[in-house]
């Protein structure tokens, strides 16, 4: 078997798009099957292929894609901690079910993370995790924040 891990192409976007599904799914978000987000989110994978502040990186098992992950730049006012306010968010780190327990998932995560390291201009890294990759995380060092994440939707339909 071959692994390789790449960065995605516009014509991966529909992969990116399945894999940010099949994340969704196993952490039972019932909104998941909407078709309006799903679309946004293929456009958006596919808009930011080249983009310098995004890292779309895919995992390849003989040739079918099989796992992925995204880190992306935002900025924030400067802080104690992040003088520059740039601020590397890893997402989307999943495996297709099928291709889960191989290491597929680490491999994208690893690939993000270098990126994160080596090319974002970064000078933090933050994600969200589910029970099952605080390990892997935990691991290559993300801690607990202190002041956890709190969200408010501002639009409702």
């Amino acid at each position: 078997m071959t692994t390789e891990v790449r960065t995605a192409r516009t014509d991966d976007a529909g992969a990116l798009t399945r894999l940010r599904v099949s994340m969704f799914e196993a952490m039972g978000d019932p909104r998941v099957g909407d078709p309006g987000w799903q679309e946004a989110a293929r456009q958006w994978f596919a808009a930011h292929v080249d983009d310098p502040d995004v890292a779309l990186r895919v995992v390849e098992a003989d040739g079918e894609i099989v796992a992925g992950a995204v880190a992306h730049v935002r900025t924030h006012l400067p802080s104690p901690g992040n003088v520059s306010g740039r601020l590397a968010t890893i997402s989307n780190v999943s495996t297709f079910s099928e291709h889960r327990g191989h290491g597929y998932g680490r491999l994208a995560f690893e690939a993000v993370l270098a990126w994160a390291r080596e090319s974002s201009h970064a000078e933090v890294a933050d994600l969200f995790a589910t029970g099952m990759g605080q390990g892997m995380y935990a691991a290559a060092g993300f801690t607990v924040h202190p002041m956890p994440a709190m969200r408010l939707p501002l639009h409702h339909k």
